[in-house]
């Protein structure tokens, strides 16, 4: 195992940690298992605290794997104007380049997930995409636009909206501690997506990709996110003739949720025999 460094679009500098051998694949993902009550917060979500760690743990002996926690590092560096699906491209090209990863695989779950999809589309040098929780065709952008717009008027003017909250929605009495600059990026990225036709772009990859999601990944917001209904599974069953005569191969996780469909012990047996069928 190494630790190497890149410089992203913003010039703040991340961290990577590369182990194992074989064909590369960047992971963006956290490799340090959380502690303390940093594990135990995630833990009352039903996230494995050590999620990163673990995919890392279940790959490495076939693959080269390229660990970084982009998510992480733009909650410390949040890049309120700038994160666009060209920077989020030329941040992880960068990542590839300091892992000196000519060729690479790509796994992003949810929002990474597209991020992976906007990679794809600006670079020939993936071997291989797979996207978890965010359908390659009809993506709710839209509706993930409403839910960040409705984040960052929550950090921006949080006393406004103590009065609208749905008492038996978890996501409105959960603490929101996410500062204005953290949400405006991703309502940024989203708006910058809000004329992006998922549709067009495909059949101009010329590597294979994976999209999975659980068939509970439909996540129904109260009138303090914007009555938006975010729905990762529905695209991916209704469009399957679509994805798959489109070079997709498809996979629905029964009975799992947003969440639950992230966890290591879900994700491994679904990717990591895909990816040792699909090595370039």
């Amino acid at each position: 195992m190494k630790n190497v460094s890149a410089t992203l679009h913003d010039n703040s500098v991340i961290d990577i940690t590369i182990d194992g051998s074989g064909p590369a694949i960047l992971l963006p993902v956290n490799p340090i298992p959380l502690e303390g009550a940093d594990a135990e917060a995630k833990r009352q979500w039903g996230m494995d605290p050590a999620l990163g760690h673990n995919l890392i743990e279940g790959l490495k002996d076939a693959f080269t794997v390229i660990a970084y926690d982009y998510e992480g590092h733009r909650m410390v560096h949040p890049a309120p104007d700038s994160l666009t699906p060209d920077n989020i491209a030329h941040d992880f090209l960068a990542i590839a380049d300091a892992a000196n990863a000519k060729k690479f695989a790509y796994y992003g779950y949810s929002w990474l997930a597209l991020s992976g999809l906007q990679l794809g589309i600006r670079t020939d040098r993936l071997w291989a995409l797979v996207m978890g929780a965010y359908p390659p065709i009809d993506g709710p952008y839209k509706e993930m636009l409403s839910v960040t717009k409705a984040a960052h008027d929550m950090a921006v003017h949080p006393e406004a909206h103590e009065s609208d909250k749905d008492p038996d929605s978890v996501w409105d009495n959960a603490d929101f501690t996410i500062s204005a600059n953290q949400t405006k990026q991703f309502f940024t990225l989203y708006n910058n997506l809000q004329n992006f036709d998922d549709r067009a772009v495909q059949g101009k990859f010329t590597y294979p990709g994976l999209c999975f999601a659980g068939s509970n990944d439909i996540q129904e917001y109260s009138e303090r996110w914007g009555n938006a209904t975010v729905d990762m599974a529905t695209p991916l069953i209704k469009n399957k003739k679509d994805l798959e005569a489109s070079g997709w191969d498809l996979q629905i996780l029964e009975g799992l949720d947003h969440m639950t469909g992230m966890q290591p012990m879900n994700v491994l047996p679904v990717i990591r025999p895909w990816l040792l069928a699909h090595i370039n």
